[in-house]
């Protein structure tokens, strides 16, 4: 945990349903409010933020918070893990995992020869709201569940990493680069903010 951050589990009541979230407080300057895959609700605040301004955000939020952990909930409950034992589930992880330790290195190796940069090594991680990285040191990491998604949606984030190599931000720029190697990305990106919960039914 970064130094100086703090998080504490605390629960909201709308017109009589409790809603769960946890409270972050950092040295960040902004305010943000967002449900996980998981349904997790995270109200992200300032260090010094006081309880009257995080009872307002709150309060100003209701609608939204409502609509999106609900969304959450329901897509939770209609998952198809519910209906796999727990060996099914990590027999079918371990296969996918093997999978995407084969299939990520050929796409990176595809769309390198686009984007450029240099980078060291690729690994395969399980992370609960990422689904790549790319490491100052040139390490690209993804997510095994994007084995899950269609096929232009696993090469979006693999474009995505590889353009880290040269813009380590979100600028201009690096918009750009990766729209130059996929023009129809925000497709793509899409998708992932609507539908990357479900990805996770394999848990």
């Amino acid at each position: 945990m970064e130094k100086g951050r703090r998080e504490e589990r605390r629960s909201v009541i709308y017109a009589g349903e409790t809603i769960p979230f946890l409270l972050i407080k950092s040295k960040r300057k902004t305010w943000a409010i967002s449900v996980e895959e998981n349904g997790e609700v995270l109200l992200k605040v300032p260090l010094f933020a006081t309880e009257k301004e995080i009872s307002r955000i709150l309060s100003d939020k209701k609608d939204w918070i409502i609509t999106h952990y609900r969304k959450r909930q329901e897509i939770l409950k209609n998952s198809p893990q519910s209906t796999l034992t727990e060996k099914q589930r990590e027999a079918l992880k371990k296969r996918y995992i093997h999978a995407a330790k084969e299939y990520f290195p050929k796409r990176v190796a595809y769309f390198w020869q686009y984007t450029g940069g240099h980078y060291e090594r690729i690994t395969i991680r399980e992370q609960k709201t990422r689904w790549g990285s790319c490491s100052s040191q040139g390490t690209l990491s993804f997510n095994w569940k994007l084995m899950l998604a269609p096929p232009a949606v696993l090469d979006y984030v693999v474009v995505h990493e590889l353009c880290h190599l040269k813009h380590m931000n979100h600028s201009r720029d690096f918009w750009q680069a990766v729209e130059e190697v996929l023009p129809e990305y925000r497709e793509q990106r899409r998708w992932l903010k609507e539908h990357g919960s479900e990805l996770n039914f394999l848990g």
